[in-house]
């Protein structure tokens, strides 16, 4: 039997090399390079004082490159709007002389206030940082050294933007895609291994599902930013008009699936108490076992085929397992034979179809108008 540990760092490099190694990343990576190159061999022709801090056009190749083309240039302009305040907050200071330690303080102190400005968003570190460049670094031709620094700067960020936008501009819409289907599969099976468990001899054999309730929360929050960077690499971005995706239905989806995960949570939640935590103060009767096993099962069933044509029949048979089960808790339930479990998990599987019914039509609809996910590369 292998090493619980070598397993677990096994998988924790595979993670990180994948991670690293992403095509996402890669293509980022290569067009950083590109981008500090060029930044790097267009410097020595820039006027003034300029190409003597030439080594600042990389750096602003570098700190404009973002994955989608919206936040290269939303980052690189936040960037310049930061190191213009720092450059202007040190000049005030230059008229002391030379940097001194009090001055320093200040600087950074100020420097720091300012970048507390939630508009200014990436160029808000660059604040101080910048200031304290002027200060420190520019000495007696601190304006040369601003002109330069400043210029420099803005040179990469331009160059960083056009090559961003121009090779490949990253476009997330198949990503948005698969991460919802990739949720919704995990939901289902969530529910049919909780089916499982309830025909199995308590306590059941495997119990992983019952801790998997914080991971379905990272997930759904992972679909969320998923989506929202899909919307966000379709702005300024020229591929967009190759690729008409409705995100705004992709947005709906996202509401839908987190509504799901909110009672998946909730009635794994409500078995591992009942399996593990308090058995004696909230059982399942034996002959609500199956038929709740068979409503979970049925759940699970339809989240596969939530957005198919044929989920009619799906949510038909769902809908039928769960009024099986309602009428068997309300015919049993006594003193002797509590079903609170049972009705509480009910209850969420009926609000989760309440869900998937609420939005069949329009999902149906914006599946066969966009296509399946991964029909064209993009």
């Amino acid at each position: 039997m292998p090493d619980i540990s070598t397993a677990a760092t096994s998988r924790r490099v595979r993670d990180l090399a994948k991670a690293v190694l992403s095509p996402v990343r890669l293509q980022l990576a290569g067009k950083a390079a590109l981008a500090a190159g060029l930044a790097w061999y267009v410097a020595p022709f820039m006027p003034g004082s300029a190409p003597e801090y030439a080594y600042y056009a990389p750096f602003g190749a570098l700190i404009s490159m973002y994955p989608t083309v919206a936040g290269s240039a939303r980052q690189g302009l936040q960037s310049l709007i930061g190191l213009l305040i720092g450059i202007i907050l040190a000049f005030g200071l230059t008229v002391f002389g030379h940097p001194m330690p009090w001055t320093v303080g200040v600087v950074i102190g100020i420097g720091v206030l300012l970048a507390g400005i939630p508009r200014l968003g990436a160029g808000r570190d660059w604040i101080p940082m910048a200031a304290l460049f002027v200060l420190v670094i520019g000495g007696s031709d601190v304006v040369d050294f601003s002109f330069g620094y400043l210029l420099q700067t803005g040179v990469g960020v331009v160059i960083g933007l056009l090559v961003n936008l121009l090779i490949f501009p990253p476009l997330r819409l198949n990503a948005a895609a698969a991460s919802l289907d990739q949720h919704r599969m995990a939901l289902a099976g969530q529910l049919e291994d909780m089916g499982a468990a309830l025909t199995e001899t308590w306590p059941p054999d495997h119990e992983d599902w019952s801790r998997r309730s914080d991971r379905l929360a990272e997930a759904a929050h992972g679909v969320r930013q998923a989506v929202s960077d899909a919307d966000l690499s379709r702005q300024i971005n020229p591929r967009r008009r190759f690729h008409d995706r409705d995100v705004g239905a992709d947005y709906d989806r996202v509401r839908a699936l987190e509504r799901v995960t909110f009672h998946v949570q909730d009635i794994t939640e409500v078995l591992a108490d009942a399996i593990w935590g308090t058995p004696e103060l909230t059982p399942v009767p034996a002959e609500l076992c199956t038929p709740l096993s068979g409503a979970l099962r049925a759940a699970g069933s339809l989240l596969r085929t939530w957005y198919e044509v044929d989920a009619d029949e799906a949510l038909e048979e769902a809908e039928a397992a769960l009024e099986d089960v309602s009428g068997r808790y309300h015919r049993l339930g006594s003193p002797q034979k509590p079903v609170g479990v049972a009705a509480s998990v009910t209850m969420s599987l009926h609000r989760i179809l309440r869900v998937v019914r609420a939005t069949r039509p329009a999902a149906g609809a914006s599946r066969v108008a966009e296509g399946t996910p991964g029909s064209s590369p993009q």
